[in-house]
């Protein structure tokens, strides 16, 4: 299953290596990734692959959600479909 995930907030050392080594562990897969620093703001984008994943959709989402908090950062977790069905509108 193809998901995005979202990562938001001030800039610091070490936010992808958080994000990805979290990703990992739980065995989603990064397809493509896109990131930006404007002015002091980290902004990424992530496509995932969340099918060999062996945690649960909405408790993965749940788990980044609480990294994102720890780190600082705004993470969120949505289906692909969410944005596919968007741009069908």
């Amino acid at each position: 299953m193809r998901a995005v995930v979202t990562v938001t907030g001030s800039d610091r050392r070490g936010i992808i290596a958080k994000v990805s080594g979290f990703l990992f562990e739980r065995n989603v897969n990064i397809e493509d990734i896109s990131q930006t620093i404007l002015g002091d703001q980290f902004a990424m984008i992530m496509m995932v692959d969340t099918s060999e994943s062996k945690v649960e959709f909405a408790h993965l989402a749940t788990e980044l959600e609480e990294m994102g908090r720890a780190i600082g950062m705004t993470v969120r977790l949505q289906h692909a479909a969410i944005f596919d069905a968007m741009h069908n509108i």
